[in-house]
């Protein structure tokens, strides 16, 4: 069985009627929306869509600090208030 990684569903239906109030109804959480039971496509507020983009960016930054700081090179200490 899927999971439904949401607190608000839908179907598709209600979706087609009205996109805006299913927003509205769910304030600012994602809606997940369903076909046959089944979740098909999730609904997502645009500033939760934003935060999600900036977690994933901060992620993908962290990863490339990591791979940086174990490349095999020493490491160059630098105080901020020097630059």
């Amino acid at each position: 069985m899927q999971p439904i990684l949401a607190n608000y569903t839908a179907s598709i239906t209600e979706l087609k009627k009205s996109p805006t109030q299913l927003l509205k109804d769910a304030g600012d959480e994602a809606v997940a929306i369903l076909n046959h039971n089944v979740a098909s496509a999730y609904l997502v507020p645009s500033a939760l869509y934003e935060k999600m983009m900036d977690i994933i960016d901060d992620y993908y930054l962290a990863q490339i600090v990591k791979e940086r700081l174990n490349d095999g090179e020493e490491p160059i200490r630098v105080n901020i208030d020097e630059l």
